[in-house]
């Protein structure tokens, strides 16, 4: 028999905000680039990859405030994430790069219009691993956004290994280094199917490149 997520989903909050209230989130230099480009009234998207979306999950309920919104399965399993994201103040756009993505891009960049940050799994649902999709690229491009590749290390966290992404489980009480990299823009006009996975090769570079940094 399945569950109702509208049942589970209150109790898995309760759970999640008290797993990430026990965590100690320090952020790098880079962080202040995200003020500024929504001071300024710069569109943000943030890039992150799919095993690291516990921790950046919780950064961005904590620290950020909640100020975002995010593309979710749409799936049984997705409108139980989506009925958590909701309660932890996030935005939903439901869809996938399988079925429904352009529809959910165009939604996650109406939210963005109304001033929250784009957030987008850009190796997910189902990879490959740290292997970067166009969607990133294209909503950056559309919506004129500047990209900032995000990363999480937690000091302790189990790694599920047979699992596609190795999803990163942050351990309670751990401290978790969240590190921004170099911001990500593209020039303004239609860009060609070569131009899109080119630009996504040079986002999944600075995801790995921003993992370096301190």
């Amino acid at each position: 028999m399945r569950l109702n997520p509208a049942r589970i989903a209150p109790a898995l909050t309760v759970l999640y905000r008290l797993w990430v209230w026990t965590m100690r989130f320090k952020k790098n230099k880079n962080y202040k680039l995200i003020p500024d480009y929504m001071d300024k009234g710069r569109p943000v998207v943030l890039a992150i990859w799919h095993e690291e979306l516990f921790a950046l999950t919780g950064f961005g309920s904590t620290v950020l405030g909640g100020r975002l919104a995010t593309v979710v399965s749409d799936s049984r399993d997705g409108e139980l994430i989506a009925q958590v994201l909701r309660r932890i103040g996030f935005a939903t756009a439901r869809g996938s790069s399988t079925r429904g993505g352009l529809k959910a891009l165009n939604q996650l960049r109406q939210h963005m219009s109304d001033g929250r940050i784009g957030v987008i799994t850009v190796d997910g649902p189902r990879g490959p691993r740290q292997m970067a999709k166009d969607g990133a690229v294209y909503l950056a491009q559309k919506a004129g956004a500047v990209i900032l590749p995000v990363r999480s290390r937690p000091s302790s966290a189990h790694i599920f290994t047979r699992s596609w992404d190795h999803f990163q489980l942050p351990l309670p009480f751990c401290d978790c280094a969240v590190l921004i990299g170099e911001p990500l823009e593209f020039a303004p006009g239609k860009m060609t199917s070569e131009e899109l996975r080119l630009g996504s090769q040079r986002l999944a570079q600075a995801l790995k490149d921003t993992l370096e940094l301190g």
